[in-house]
């Protein structure tokens, strides 16, 4: 039976999840109004968060982020559950750059300069579907 944790997982695992990590944790207090401003970016692009209060839907958030860096630092967490999680956490920032308006140039993929910051999660995405698909195609599972 494999470890929980491979050895080559180690340094994304550490890097993505200290940093999410971090962003949770420092939204734990977040003041109304930087969580309306965060709750109204998230609400454009995923109407359905409108039925949330800003300042709980500032706490969800926290709470989410704060598990998912855990998870990622925690070697007991296999490989796999961490991966699959950061994959639909940064396939939701990937989507929320994909629909806010500004963040693209016009016709394009690539990032204004306001678009920047959330264009570069695509590298989360692109760790967490790495940490799935390596558990998927592992010969000694």
């Amino acid at each position: 039976m494999r470890p929980p944790l491979q050895l080559r997982h180690v340094a994304p695992r550490l890097a993505t999840g200290a940093f999410i990590l971090n962003s949770g944790l420092s939204k734990r207090r977040m003041d109304p109004e930087s969580a309306a401003g965060l709750h109204g970016m998230a609400t454009h692009a995923y109407p359905f968060l409108d039925k949330l209060p800003p300042t709980t839907f500032a706490r969800l958030l926290s709470a989410g982020e704060t598990a998912l860096g855990a998870a990622l630092l925690l070697p007991v967490v296999p490989t796999a559950l961490a991966g699959a999680a950061l994959t639909a956490f940064s396939a939701g920032l990937v989507g929320l750059y994909l629909r806010t308006p500004g963040m693209r140039e016009e016709g394009s993929l690539r990032p204004t300069q306001e678009g920047t910051a959330l264009a570069k999660d695509v590298w989360l995405l692109g760790v967490g579907l790495g940490f799935v698909l390596d558990e998927a195609t592992s010969r000694d599972r």
